[in-house]
């Protein structure tokens, strides 16, 4: 019985053994291509569980730099600092943000003096210090825009100063990249790097992270008048067109996984450095499926990061940091 010819090209020859998959593998996820985010709180050897966001907590000033002491430990490059701030803290004039000694800059120089190897990269918007929790002043009803890019202007230089290495901007007024690179230059931070959140969408995915900086009872309203609307792809590429024609070094897609084809077509288009965002409200759902025993906690959270790298990020901030760098440090 003559049997009908197999066909000369079998794919599943380059998958047969862990050895030659891991020869072929096109995308691979090191420690290096993570930043942590950590969250700020007052006081002094302490940390405190967050709920919406199971295994994250906000660290005191001392317990930040001890975690940036473990990254660098783990391999990990870079952290970005986010200040808890209660309500009664929280003013109209926003001026805490750009206090030389607030607690993002205080968390700045106590990590830059421990560990000076380790990047920090920080958050540049209002929200933090807002009475209405908007990463604007807000006047009439209106989160305003030219009025904002002064204010964050300020709050870049506190931050140079303080020793920052990678600054964040998050907010989406128009024009604050530009203005914050002037400001830098003109100030002498000619090395400072801003990694612009150009392609920040007004996206259901953030909850947890306001829980954890404390914006959810501050927030009134919501953020569609300058994030973007999450049915838009082109307008990603004018933005962040515009934020490197503006001095922007890096540029991040936020949330990332909702988000993939996004960071494709940046990195595509522009070639430059490309990182997303893996938000809160992404961790916290493969968290709870994990902790559910719905998932398997470890492998999802490796595939969900090799994602990103697929997508063509060049990095991924992300909670699963120190979890990640671990299982890849065997």
């Amino acid at each position: 019985m003559t049997q009908a010819p197999f066909p000369l090209t079998r794919h599943r020859r380059l998958r047969a053994t862990p050895a030659l998959r891991a020869l072929v593998r096109e995308n691979t996820l090191t420690p290096s291509d993570l930043i942590w985010p950590v969250f700020l709180m007052q006081g002094t050897n302490e940390a405190v569980p967050i709920p919406s966001m199971p295994g994250v907590s906000r660290l005191t000033v001392d317990r930040a730099v001890e975690a940036a002491r473990e990254a660098r430990s783990l391999g990990i490059p870079a952290i970005c600092l986010f200040p808890y701030t209660a309500m009664e803290h929280r003013t109209g004039d926003c001026a805490e943000a750009w206090n030389p000694d607030n607690l993002s800059n205080r968390a700045i120089r106590a990590i830059k003096d421990a560990v000076p190897e380790v990047a920090v990269m920080t958050d540049i918007a209002l929200d933090p210090y807002n009475i209405d929790g908007h990463d604007g002043f807000v006047e009439n009803g209106e989160v305003v825009n030219d009025r904002t890019v002064e204010a964050l202007q300020k709050m870049a230089l506190a931050q140079a100063q303080a020793g920052a290495d990678i600054l964040g901007p998050s907010d989406m007024m128009d024009g604050r990249i530009g203005a914050i690179r002037r400001a830098l230059e003109a100030e002498g931070f000619q090395k400072v790097t801003i990694l612009s959140y150009a392609a920040k969408y007004a996206s259901a995915f953030y909850g947890p992270f306001r829980d954890a900086v404390g914006a959810s009872a501050a927030l009134k309203g919501d953020k569609k008048t300058y994030q973007m609307d999450p049915g838009n792809s082109d307008e990603a590429l004018r933005l962040v067109a515009r934020d490197l024609s503006e001095g922007a070094d890096m540029v991040m897609v936020k949330p990332g996984m909702p988000y993939l084809d996004i960071c494709r077509r940046v990195k595509d288009e522009f070639g430059v450095p490309t990182f997303a965002y893996q938000v809160s409200g992404e961790y916290a759902m493969l968290r709870a499926a994990a902790l559910n025993g719905w998932v398997d906690g470890d492998r999802v959270m490796m595939e969900s990061l090799l994602a990103f790298k697929r997508a063509g990020c060049d990095g991924i901030l992300t909670y699963f940091a120190p979890a990640a760098a671990r299982a890849m440090n065997g």
